[in-house]
């Protein structure tokens, strides 16, 4: 399968999830205004919806009928929607997928539209992409209850999904969140490595390898996380999960700014402790210790400082060795496709695994 046709199929899904998300009925439960501006504000922007797609080729891998489950892929976009704005919150970062994050636009729409002053904007701004994520979090569980009263699938497993999704999946989700702000103010040294990799999959890793774990319990439609097919598929796309947040990392620092839609350079000045980081630090003599440490986590840091990081962390081989340590995670992924049927879906998800490691933004 070539590259190319591998996007068209990635680009075939998202249009399929986001014509469902964008139907009237959903929409026209939005409201007021700024609730359904909110809650569509991304979506409006785009995104890769790599999440819906791996559910989907999970659910094909096994036998299933992707056509289905897209309340289950959309679901699962919308779930992901929901954990970026309130991110974007708390890293206080102003723009995403190349427009404003959520809770900057309606600061300036309370300027703008409202007549408020700026700290009655701020606070505003803040309690609508909250509320936005709200909205959306019961958006998705109830997109997941639609798969048993309008596409027959088993509703012991449709409930099971929705516990899963909301107590597991959203516990390990905020425990990462959590040790990413704790870690960013910790002596970058005090970390293992180890303890790096773990927030990272708890961040992102989870969510990717619900996604999988889904689509293959959808795709044979019973409730068997134990079953070897969903297992299989479920350790390769938790892996894979890992190695987007590492190569997501890289992008941070050697990325287009113009691609990401986010400055480059922003995880430096929030202090974020990464492999990159860590293994830079481990190489650095004394002089480029706290050149570092000056510069990590220091809002006030200016472009020349940034780039004065950047290149300590080529120089010192953190950029590079992380890119190793991605390529490894993805070579083990695919490894768990082995007991898989061939078929176009196992294909696609191979494919999807090297783009996670691959691709530009």
């Amino acid at each position: 399968m070539e590259y190319k046709i591998f996007l068209d199929e990635l680009s075939k899904r998202k249009d399929k999830v986001y014509s469902y998300l964008g139907s009237e009925r959903f929409r026209s439960m939005f409201r007021p205004e700024h609730i359904q501006d909110s809650v569509y504000s991304y979506m409006k922007q785009g995104g890769k919806s790599l999440r819906p797609a791996v559910l989907l080729f999970s659910c094909g891998a096994v036998g299933g009928n992707e056509e289905n489950i897209i309340p289950a892929a959309a679901a699962i976009e919308v779930f992901h929607t929901w954990t970026i704005v309130h991110d974007d919150i708390i890293d206080r970062d102003l723009k995403r997928r190349g427009g404003l994050t959520v809770h900057e636009e309606f600061r300036q729409k309370a300027l703008n539209e409202l007549g408020y002053n700026q700290d009655e904007a701020v606070h505003y701004g803040i309690s609508i992409a909250m509320l936005a994520g709200d909205m959306q979090q019961g958006w998705a569980v109830s997109m997941l209850t639609e798969l048993a009263d309008e596409k027959d699938i088993d509703p012991r497993l449709v409930l099971y999904l929705i516990n899963d999704s909301e107590m597991r999946v959203q516990s390990m989700l905020i425990e990462g969140q959590v040790l990413d702000i704790q870690y960013s103010k910790l002596p970058v040294e005090s970390l293992v490595e180890e303890q790096i990799l773990d927030m990272l999959w708890k961040k992102t890793g989870v969510l990717y390898e619900f996604a999988s774990r889904s689509g293959a319990m959808l795709g044979i439609n019973k409730v068997e996380p134990e079953n070897k097919l969903v297992k299989a598929v479920s350790s390769f796309a938790s892996k894979c999960g890992i190695a987007f947040q590492l190569q997501d990392d890289i992008l941070g620092i050697v990325g287009d700014e113009q691609l990401l839609g986010k400055p480059v350079g922003s995880d430096i000045r929030e202090g974020k402790r990464t492999v990159i980081l860590h293994k830079s630090f481990k190489n650095a003599n004394g002089r480029d210790k706290d050149k570092l440490r000056s510069i990590f986590g220091n809002e006030d840091s200016d472009i020349h400082d940034i780039e004065q990081a950047k290149k300590l962390l080529r120089d010192l081989g953190g950029i590079e060795y992380t890119k190793e340590l991605a390529m490894g995670y993805v070579k083990e992924a695919l490894e768990h496709l082995s007991i898989l049927p061939s078929s176009k879906y196992k294909d696609l998800l191979s494919f999807w695994a090297e783009y996670m490691i691959e691709r530009e933004f």
